[in-house]
């Protein structure tokens, strides 16, 4: 008999105090701009699965050169050398949000290269199905001297 009441205890606190998954509407995600994206057009795409990648203003060449004219390089010594791993989503109206810095060698290079890719142009935003859709972007910023 004990043993009985003590299962049945055991089965009623489990019960009561196990976790239970409380479903809450998600957050509205937010631009750089602060402006909230529709929550049908929230799915982010990889570039490799998509129609149409998306394209900086007048290709690779000019968003690298965008880059290298706008970065400003620490004056530390010694000077920092290596390279940069940041991602970023690219919006359907073509401008940047979430911008993550993967890996960074230090001396504010990292925080550097976020300030710049905010100062980017909108992009040409990348095309599933003939539809825009947001795309994640890698990009490997080599720092030298």
């Amino acid at each position: 008999m004990k043993k009985l009441l003590i299962l049945v205890l055991i089965s009623f606190t489990q019960s009561v105090f196990s976790q239970r998954e409380i479903r809450r509407a998600p957050e509205p995600q937010k631009d750089l701009n602060g402006n909230i994206i529709p929550p049908n057009e929230i799915d982010i795409y990889n570039p490799v699965g998509i129609d149409v990648k998306p394209e900086f203003p007048g290709g690779t060449q000019k968003f690298h050169q965008f880059i290298d004219e706008n970065y400003k390089k620490p004056n530390k010594k010694p000077t920092p050398q290596g390279k940069v791993f940041a991602t970023f989503i690219i919006e359907i109206n073509g401008s940047l949000s979430d911008i993550k810095i993967l890996r960074d060698i230090g001396y504010g290079t990292g925080e550097e290269l976020v300030r710049v890719l905010k100062l980017s142009p909108k992009w040409k935003p990348g095309k599933l199905n003939h539809k825009e859709v947001r795309t994640l972007y890698s990009l490997v910023f080599p720092v030298q001297q």
